[in-house]
């Protein structure tokens, strides 16, 4: 929405009238007018963001956009990611990454191209599951741990016990204004970070299936 800005400057002139025998009458100074109080932050209920992350969730199927992640390395990479609820991603590294990342709907595949290797997983054992499910309910899906906000974000800690080697924490953080997701990090069982942001995030386009395919014979890694 486009939006243009008036600024209206005002000139009075004030004429002093100058009677024989009288003194010049000093222009009088126009009173000073304070500033504005600045409004107060009031930082958003916590039900109502929860309410509001649901929908955002549930608002489309798809989700096609641009990444950038930070490892717990401090490593920086990025790609295209691509979501197709309930049950489908794919993270899609760029060089010099080697990286790919797919869930089929009921197993995840780490595929690192450089060294043809492949490790699957039940979709259950990762941390980002539930926003792959069918409707999203994060009251119910995870357990919320804190919610905060200010002016230009808000931040949804959540944490699931059921993942691969234990329980994962995911901070989940929402632009405060339009409520769209901006990042999330994931804090696996060992105390590793990794830091995802997103951009140029589509709702609406309806990515390939093809890229949702897993290649090889699904042997589900279990070890916990």
């Amino acid at each position: 929405m486009k939006g243009a800005a008036t600024a209206l400057i005002g000139i009075c002139l004030v004429a002093a009238t100058i009677a024989p025998g009288r003194a010049e009458v000093s222009p009088a100074k126009p009173a000073k007018t304070a500033p504005a109080p600045a409004k107060a932050f009031v930082p958003m209920d916590p039900a109502i963001a929860i309410q509001k992350a649901n929908a955002y969730f549930n608002s489309a199927t798809t989700m096609v956009g641009d990444f950038v992640q930070i490892g717990a390395d401090g490593r920086r990479s990025e790609g295209k990611v691509y979501i197709q609820r309930p049950g489908k991603l794919r993270f899609e590294y760029a060089p010099p990454a080697t990286l790919e990342i797919v869930a089929d709907g009921l197993s995840v595949a780490v595929h690192d191209r450089k060294t043809a290797t492949k490790e699957i997983y039940f979709i259950s054992q990762t941390p980002l599951k539930f926003l792959l499910k069918d409707q999203v309910d994060l009251n119910r899906d995870v357990q919320v741990v804190e919610i905060a906000s200010d002016p230009s974000s808000v931040t949804i800690l959540v944490e699931d016990k059921a993942t691969f080697g234990g329980t994962s924490r995911i901070k989940l953080v929402f632009d405060s204004v339009k409520f769209t997701l901006k990042q999330w990090q994931v804090t696996d069982p060992q105390g590793y970070e990794t830091l995802v942001s997103l951009f140029n995030i589509d709702l609406t386009k309806k990515p390939d299936p093809y890229l949702f395919q897993i290649t090889q014979e699904r042997i589900p890694n279990t070890n916990n």
